[in-house]
């Protein structure tokens, strides 16, 4: 079930008449359940046994940390948009998309990986349990928001695959960050990967219509080739109007030019 959660951007004055810019963030799941996902994990029947109580704890912790280095990297977003918008009169996130990866996915992505089922394995190995999908305007605001939220010192880069630059052959661009946030407990600081995948509305939209024919289409296999073709097609034409466009927006707008993915944290 999709939950919109409306958030206040800033107050903007025009003329004499505030009014309030209103950014969405949509998140693929509500906040975490851990009743209910106790629950799940006492279901799950693995080959080695079922989860035993301090292990079902250790899992609901860990997935409480993803959850918060979640909402830790999406408050930096939103700050950065709100900078942005007194600085250059310019929003450069259009919206945000947050989510947790389910039980089922995680432990699927250890099994096709041949990786014990275990909070360690998950900690050691997966970097995307949690996730943020920030859809920026133009490609400038992909860069720039990307490259200011690196800058931050608590920030850690742990990875950067820019798929903007250097498409997918199917089409796909966008970019892919995973950062370490650190997340305060009564522990100290647990620092926690987050991916973080920057795209344009029209590398978002493109996306979409592509996922959706190569997981959720019954379509035959000369008609979901002849798609993907044309999909590919888009791919290049879409990129092409955006060069124009923001061309044309660099001429107006005064916000940062910035053509360069963040660098990994030495």
């Amino acid at each position: 079930m999709k939950h919109f959660r409306r958030f206040p951007v800033f107050t903007q004055f025009r003329g004499n008449k505030p009014g309030i810019l209103i950014g969405v963030i949509l998140d693929r799941h509500n906040r975490l359940n851990t009743a209910d996902l106790k629950a799940r994990l006492k279901m799950i029947d693995l080959p080695e046994g079922n989860f035993n109580a301090d292990e079902i704890t250790e899992f609901i912790d860990q997935m409480q940390v993803y959850e918060g280095a979640m909402y830790e990297i999406s408050t930096k977003l939103e700050i950065l948009d709100d900078e942005f918008q007194v600085r250059f009169s310019h929003d450069p996130i259009h919206h945000m998309e947050r989510r947790l990866k389910s039980l089922n996915s995680i432990i699927g992505k250890l099994e096709r990986k041949g990786l014990p089922i275990s909070v360690n394995s998950i900690k050691d190995n997966l970097f995307d349990v949690a996730g943020i999908r920030v859809i920026c305007n133009y490609r400038d605001d992909v860069y720039s928001v990307s490259n200011y939220l690196s800058s931050q010192s608590d920030i850690q880069v742990l990875r950067v695959k820019d798929y903007i630059k250097n498409p997918k052959q199917n089409g796909y661009r966008s970019l892919h960050v995973i950062y370490a946030v650190p997340v305060f407990l009564s522990s100290g600081a647990h620092y926690t990967p987050v991916e973080v995948q920057f795209r344009t509305i029209a590398m978002d939209y493109w996306a979409s219509l592509e996922h959706a024919l190569r997981y959720k289409t019954d379509l035959p296999d000369a008609k979901l080739s002849e798609h993907s073709q044309t999909l590919l097609d888009c791919s290049r034409s879409l990129q092409n109007i955006e060069v124009q466009m923001q061309n044309i927006h660099r001429d107006i707008n005064g916000a940062p030019q910035v053509g360069e993915a963040p660098k990994t944290t030495d």
